[in-house]
């Protein structure tokens, strides 16, 4: 039942269970399990092989899968630090400290986007890094977990997916250079192509627009609301009865020795570690030619992310370790009990992780994302409206398959090929509405590994995550489909960047007036 309609129904079925129940592991078995049993034609012994294998690819994939083990060694040494930034009382310090400079919410929300902006190296490491320095602040000022989740979401993948200096930048201009092979008609290089590319991600443009707005105004609808309104009134940053990934149980001891150090500089070597070890796994793997768009293309992600995690967590125990001597409710016991803390707190995220990859393997075997972009190169549809239905069809894609890496690793060189034929003129158009069509459904997976991540770093419970956010995703997303509509029509930048930007700023006065009556109403109250 490979690359046919069958193939759809495990990752619906998935996302409709967890829709339903928001229960995350049993949705995404049940979709291992149809999977299974779908890819084996209904043989229950074969499907029991296929569903062991699809969890034993994980660790081992003809060799020692290190990609997959180091993220989550990673996501354990997280923990880890997180602990000892909490034991230690750096959290404690580093909010005190941030006090005195960020006075109101709108500062820690400003400053959280901000911080997911520059922090734009690779997703994995923003959804985490960012939480980890902004909670303290968020939480400070009783904005919700599930405001931060978006923040940092919103900023992890839009920027990593139009900065050439990242993972994902890399990794796109390779595979735009193999579009471009041999095409006569293109005057500009691969790295000029995707520097093009970049402001036609309308997705990317109003995505990052609208979360700079809410981060400013507060623009609160839906389920998002109700988490702002209980965490303001209330002080209920998230609901207690939820699983929250990456939340300490451990109860550590309180105490005043804490200093900010003990926060930023496991972060910082954390940041540095990673950065540095990205620059000489690039530098060696591409033959030790320093030329940086090579070392980024080159790069091992998750090597670098568990080099800086190993120095991050290090630093952060021996910053307690200090303490020992001066610190009555400091000693060496403690050292066990916070490895064992950190390490359990990251469990439920590690599990849902590996649930995901599991269902994307066997997902990948029935030829999912095949068989959607077959649908479009099969269909006899007019050259404009190819780069809103390629937006379209990505989205659908990476929100059913939790992987926009997969996405457009598939639909690119299929988008170039059609386009190539039937408009040139509109490749570059057409490639970008892949690239952004597969951020926005990403945005909305409950199995996307990037959404998973960016919960565990806000410690938000994950559902509450994805509901919360999906309002968001499809404004920006219907904003950019009207823009890809009239690039389509049009050929020009100029003009659908124009409209997508008038859009915005419509949007945006009629939020502001919005949230002004509600203002008004809540003063008179």
């Amino acid at each position: 039942m490979e690359n046919t309609i069958f193939s759809i129904l495990p990752p619906i079925i998935a996302i409709v269970m967890v829709l339903l129940t928001r229960r995350v592991l049993l949705s995404l078995g049940t979709g291992i399990v149809a999977a299974a049993v779908i890819l084996t034609w209904f043989a229950p012994v074969e499907a029991l092989q296929e569903l062991v294998a699809s969890f034993a690819i994980i660790f081992w994939d003809g060799g020692f899968n290190a990609y997959n083990v180091f993220i989550i060694l990673f996501l354990l040494l997280l923990g880890i630090i997180t602990a000892f930034v909490s034991l230690s009382g750096g959290s404690h310090a580093f909010a005190e400290w941030a006090s005195t400079r960020i006075k109101s919410r709108r500062g820690a929300k400003v400053l959280t986007v901000a911080l997911g902006i520059v922090i734009f190296i690779d997703d994995y490491f923003n959804a985490l890094a960012v939480g980890q320095v902004a909670r303290p602040i968020t939480d400070r000022y009783k904005i919700s977990r599930a405001k931060l989740a978006y923040f940092i979401d919103s900023t992890a993948a839009p920027v990593c997916v139009v900065s050439p200096v990242s993972s994902w930048g890399a990794a796109i201009i390779g595979i735009i250079a193999t579009i471009l092979a041999g095409q006569t008609f293109v005057e500009y290089s691969a790295l000029e192509a995707f520097l093009w590319m970049a402001p036609m991600n309308f997705y990317v443009v109003a995505s990052l627009a609208i979360v700079f707005f809410v981060a400013v105004r507060d623009v609160d609808f839906g389920e998002m609301k109700k988490h702002e309104v209980l965490a303001i009134s209330k002080g209920q940053l998230f609901d207690p009865n939820k699983t929250i990934p990456g939340e300490m149980k451990e109860d550590f001891p309180s105490h005043s020795y804490g200093h900010v150090r003990d926060l930023l500089l496991p972060i910082l070597l954390l940041i540095v570690g990673t950065v540095g070890a990205m620059i000489w796994t690039g530098y060696q793997n591409a033959g030790q030619v320093f030329d940086i768009w090579l070392i980024f293309e080159n790069t091992d992600v998750p090597a670098s992310l568990l080099t800086g995690g190993v120095l991050g967590a290090l630093t952060s125990i021996i910053l307690y370790a200090m303490q020992i001597k001066k610190n009555k409710t400091a000693n060496v016991g403690w050292i066990g009990k916070g490895i064992w803390a950190g390490i359990k707190s990251m469990m439920g995220a590690v599990l849902i992780l590996i649930f995901a990859w599991s269902l994307t393997s066997l997902i990948g075997s029935l030829e999912t994302g095949a068989y959607l972009a077959n649908v479009v190169s099969e269909g006899n549809v007019p050259t404009a409206i190819l780069p809103v239905l390629l937006f379209v069809l990505a989205g659908i894609m990476a929100f059913s398959t939790g992987t926009s890496w997969g996405s457009f690793g598939i639909l690119l060189p299929i988008a170039g090929t059609i386009m190539i034929e039937a408009e040139p003129s509109l490749l570059l158009p057409a490639l970008s509405a892949v690239l952004a069509g597969a951020v926005f459904g990403d945005h909305c997976s409950p199995i996307s590994d990037t959404t998973i991540l960016s919960s565990t770093g806000a410690g938000s419970n994950h559902m509450d995550h994805v509901l919360t956010q999906i309002p968001y995703a499809l404004t920006a997303a219907g904003i950019a489909a009207i823009g890809y509509i009239v690039i389509g029509y049009t050929g020009s930048l100029l003009i659908s960047l124009c409209v997508v930007i008038v859009v915005l700023a419509v949007l945006f006065i009629v939020w502001s007036q919005r949230t002004t009556i509600i203002e008004k109403q809540q003063n008179a109250q």
